[in-house]
């Protein structure tokens, strides 16, 4: 089914969960997340949200209930509806935001009563599919709305907001072909491993991991949103060859990027613009 809500204990999410839906994880305790292998605390009502085959796990101290909202792109496309709601690179596929914020009781439950309502609707009736996708767009833009109140930007002293952006600028300039730690550094003129100190702080992850994580993230754009040949992607994304790209790719996301187009589909947006 291209759209679901489930609710699983916690404890089923403390091995590697990972699949071709984009997820809406809705819960509230206190404990660990684990996303692509970069660790993250919580403690609160949490909103959480994953894109395909990213490899989720979570640690809950008081095996706390789960609900999970789980839509392909065939369901709905957030790249074709990125001006409703504005969640991709907000709220989906973007390396240097935190996956998850926590919400007040009052957001928390109104979500949750969206929950409640689209477990009401009977698929087989007339016009539910309109009701289901209007329903998640309204969960999605609540979310756009509140994370875009909280995003880190505003957190950030002035001198480190600079530097910390700089690098970020860098990475989307340079990570198809730089992707060596010193490169970022001596452009920033600090120290190897105070960037990385840096780095680790803000965001919970290496440089190294945040120039790995882009390169899937683009490899995965291309891979959905473009109708290329696999080897062309690998080309553009320089790797000399198609078969190291399938191994880097898979030993980051878990398929193969033939399994993952596979799976994932190509999305309407292809072939919007030929």
């Amino acid at each position: 089914m291209s759209f679901s809500i489930d609710r699983k204990s916690s404890d089923h999410f403390e091995t590697i969960f990972s699949d071709p839906f984009y997820h809406i994880f809705l819960f509230e305790g206190n404990g660990t997340i684990v996303i692509d292998f970069t660790e993250y605390t919580f403690n609160g009502r949490i909103v959480l949200f994953s894109s395909p085959f990213q490899n989720i796990q979570i640690f809950s101290n008081d095996n706390t209930p789960i609900d999970i909202l789980s839509f392909h792109s065939d369901f709905y496309c957030i790249e074709f509806h990125k001006k409703e709601v504005a969640c991709n690179g907000l709220l989906f596929n973007n390396i240097y935001l935190f996956p998850y914020f926590t919400l007040n009781k009052e957001l928390f439950e109104e979500i949750a009563d969206y929950f409640l309502k689209i477990q009401k609707v009977d698929p087989k009736e007339s016009f539910s599919h309109a009701v289901l996708q209007s329903y998640l767009q309204l969960i999605l833009a609540i979310c756009s709305k509140e994370k875009n109140k909280i995003l880190p930007d505003k957190e950030l002293a002035k001198d480190d907001f600079n530097e910390l952006k700089s690098f970020q600028n860098l990475v989307e300039e340079h990570f198809l072909i730089e992707k060596n730690l010193s490169f970022y550094a001596d452009l920033l003129h600090i120290t190897p491993n105070t960037l990385s100190k840096k780095i680790k702080s803000r965001f919970n992850k290496t440089p190294s991991q945040i120039i790995q994580e882009r390169v899937i993230l683009e490899a995965k754009k291309q891979i959905h949103l473009t109708r290329k040949s696999i080897k062309e992607i690998a080309l553009e994304l320089n790797f000399n060859d198609e078969f190291y790209f399938s191994k880097y790719f898979k030993k980051y996301t878990g398929v193969s990027p033939t399994q993952f187009r596979k799976e994932v589909g190509i999305s309407i947006v292809a072939d919007l613009y030929k």
